[in-house]
């Protein structure tokens, strides 16, 4: 974990390489998940919705959809056919009123923070709900599994609960293989973490924060480390403090793994980490035989081309082709979790004759994909032979995180060739001159254009020229984009 004011970033190495890349930047976190106690500012009944200070520069907004009691009554009625109206806010809420509210959708602009005052704090398996008593599964889990999943959560509830202790969960997807022993850990960090906040509210005078939603630190804690993990590196002296605090009181079995690293080398040094992560922007990832991948994300989906490359070392092409798709097979599961791409994914494996080769190469893909902390489903190959699959999305993908799209090409990774644009040049200035009458037309434009004026196409340039009767100058700014130019009338 490497760590300074400005940005936090936690690399997942296993066997020397990396594999996951996650980053949190100190001006962009967000105050989604945050618990306030508030004081109703003002009620507006023509609105359903009042304004609630929770001690932030603008009012947050609470609409009477999400009142609690709004919450309650939509669940008690959802199997009636005509279900009671909600209660009016005016006659739920009252200005000067103390409310502990969450933040569920960020201030934007002039507008203020939505809030809910249904209470959700998630766990690395769960969401828990203190003040609702539901028990509930995942929509994306299987229809046939939730009610036995459901029932298996309610006897751990109630298991790994004491006298006075109330509240619902629901199972989320990432929890759908989780062992009886994961989820009872879940269950009790969450009752802790609400018992934390409710002592708070009674401590705190409103406008107060109870709880801020966790840093990427301390999901690190609650989210990736396991009984596999072995060492949880850190090199701040301050965050490592504050980690082992959290880490035991909630996590007390991952405090023993925290280490604080004291080298005079960048932490990142140590694994070539910086390196691997510019590698992980690129579209082209080398294979150690000698091919390679072409990997492309669009808003659609995400492709991975395989290809052979310089690769001979088989004894038969057929040979050389299987294991380029057998080492293709564990790169592409480990650029997805690298570059964190999520969606649909279709892989272009190179195409093999043999179908036990086939057959290998999917099941070494599998394989290779279990490993992802990420649900992952593969349906195999399609009638033109493509590898089909999806990765469940949970955060932004590695280059919209640190990337932006490129201001010459606007995103589309392909410029206009310094001919193309000539040409461009060439038509505009024709058409300039049917519409207006100046002196002279000077061209402005990249120096690659210009050269091209001036050798290749001066003759075109120059029979233009004498075509609409008027000088045509040309003048080199080093400034500009190769489609970039201007046609200045004089």
């Amino acid at each position: 974990i490497n760590w300074s004011p400005q940005e936090t970033r936690v690399a997942v190495v296993e066997t020397g390489a990396l594999q996951e890349i996650h980053v949190e930047r100190t001006l962009e976190r967000g105050l989604v998940g945050n618990v306030y106690i508030g004081k109703v500012a003002r009620v507006l009944p023509g609105m359903q919705s009042a304004f609630i200070d929770i001690g932030l520069e603008r009012a947050a907004f609470l609409h009477v959809a999400d009142l609690m009691s709004s919450v309650a009554a939509r669940h008690a009625d959802s199997d009636q056919a005509n279900p009671s109206p909600i209660l009016p806010i005016e006659k739920q809420v009252f200005e000067g009123q103390s409310l502990m509210v969450q933040v569920i959708k960020d201030p934007i602009g002039t507008k203020g923070a939505r809030l809910s005052s249904q209470i959700s704090i998630a766990g690395r398996l769960l969401v828990f709900l203190p003040q609702d008593q539901h028990i509930g599964v995942s929509q994306k889990i299987p229809l046939e599994q939730r009610e036995s999943l459901r029932a298996r959560l309610q006897k751990l509830a109630l298991d790994n609960s004491n006298q006075g202790d109330s509240g619902g969960f629901i199972l989320r997807t990432n929890g759908e293989d989780a062992s009886d022993a994961e989820l009872s850990e879940d269950i009790l960090y969450l009752r802790k973490m609400w018992a934390q906040i409710k002592a708070s509210s009674l401590r705190l005078p409103p406008p107060s924060l109870l709880r801020q939603d966790l840093n990427l630190l301390q999901r690190v804690l609650r989210d990736l480390v396991n009984e596999e993990t072995q060492t949880i590196r850190l090199d701040s002296s301050e965050q490592f403090a504050l980690l082992h605090a959290f880490g035991s009181e909630f996590m007390p079995a991952s405090v023993s793994k925290l280490q604080l690293y004291k080298g005079e080398r960048p932490i990142f040094d140590l694994f070539n980490i910086d390196e691997e992560i510019a590698k992980a922007l690129g579209r082209r990832v080398d294979l150690k035989s000698g091919g390679y991948l072409i990997v492309d994300q669009t808003e659609a989906l995400t492709t991975v081309d395989v290809n052979t490359g310089g690769f001979v070392g088989a004894r038969n092409f057929d040979d050389t082709i299987f294991k380029t798709n057998l080492e293709a097979a564990g790169a592409i599961a480990r650029q997805l979790r690298l570059r964190n791409l999520g969606g649909i994914v279709i892989a272009d494996f190179i195409d093999m004759v043999r179908e036990d080769h086939r057959e290998a190469v999917l099941d070494e893909f599998r394989k290779q994909l279990s490993r992802d902390r990420v649900k992952t489903q593969v349906s195999g190959y399609s009638a033109l032979g493509l590898v089909e699959m999806t990765r469940k999305r949970t955060r932004e993908s590695l280059a919209h995180m640190l990337c932006e799209p490129c201001a010459v090409c606007e995103g589309k990774g392909i410029v206009k060739t310094a001919r193309t644009v000539c040409y461009d040049i060439l038509r505009e200035i024709l058409r300039e001159a049917r519409q207006f009458n100046p002196r002279e037309f000077r061209v402005v434009a990249a120096p690659a254009v210009i050269d091209i004026f001036l050798d290749e196409e001066s003759q075109h340039l120059a029979g233009l020229s004498d075509f609409i009767g008027k000088p045509i100058s040309l003048r080199s700014e080093g400034a500009m984009a190769q489609e970039q130019y201007d046609i200045v009338l004089l």
